[in-house]
């Protein structure tokens, strides 16, 4: 059986992370990789059966690397691990790749208010649209759940360290010439408390700060 790996980057994760492994498909791997926790998520994540990198360097982008780089299987997902995704959608979303008919699948997430925020729905709906007018690509949803080959990821050199990194991995793909897919995937309230990125404005500006930097 084909192994597709699956990439979780976890900051204080404890409370999702059982419903999330549980859920992951047969032929997925989970690779966590803990960010810097403090509520004990890579312990937890271990006794599940998950593959735990620790990253001491902070930073969303910096975890999804880490996990990058210890990943082995050709097709690589990557996931938010805070309850938000269902794991199950994974086989949806890595299909086409592991199919040759997309070069990078993004879910499209279809959340109710209460699993969005209004705040972070229109951040996202305002970065869609600014990476049609600048790049021409045509996207409803920068979101987190995405599959694609692990050697052309490497291979496309992204650099951001922080929040940045989803939006860059689709503009290298884009210059890069990859085809590039986004199929619905419902988006759940939280299974581990309010978000880190966008649960708070604050949050909200943070990461739109630095995929603005990305943009520039």
């Amino acid at each position: 059986m084909t192994v597709t790996d699956v990439i979780l980057p976890v900051l204080d994760e404890a409370q999702a992370l059982p419903w999330v492994l549980d859920r992951m498909p047969t032929g997925f791997h989970p690779v966590v990789v803990d960010n810097g926790s403090v509520d004990g998520s890579g312990d937890i994540a271990r006794g599940l059966g998950a593959l735990v990198i620790e990253e001491p360097r902070p930073g969303f982008g910096s975890a999804c690397f880490a996990g990058l780089i210890a990943a082995r299987s050709e097709v690589v997902c990557f996931m938010d691990c805070d309850g938000s995704l269902d794991p199950r959608e994974l086989s949806r979303i890595a299909s086409p790749v592991a199919a040759d008919d997309a070069d990078l699948v993004m879910g499209s997430r279809q959340a109710p208010g209460c699993a969005w925020p209004l705040h972070a729905r229109l951040a996202n709906r305002l970065l869609a649209l600014e990476l049609r007018r600048r790049a021409g690509i045509r996207l409803r949803d920068i979101g987190p759940m995405r599959a694609a080959r692990r050697q052309s990821l490497l291979n496309l050199g992204i650099r951001d360290r922080r929040f940045g990194w989803p939006l860059e991995m689709v503009l290298r793909a884009a210059d890069a010439g990859w085809r590039i897919s986004e199929m619905p995937v419902p988006y759940l309230p939280r299974g581990g408390g309010r978000s880190k990125v966008t649960g708070t404005v604050r949050g909200t500006m943070r990461t739109a700060g630095d995929m603005a930097k990305v943009l520039r």
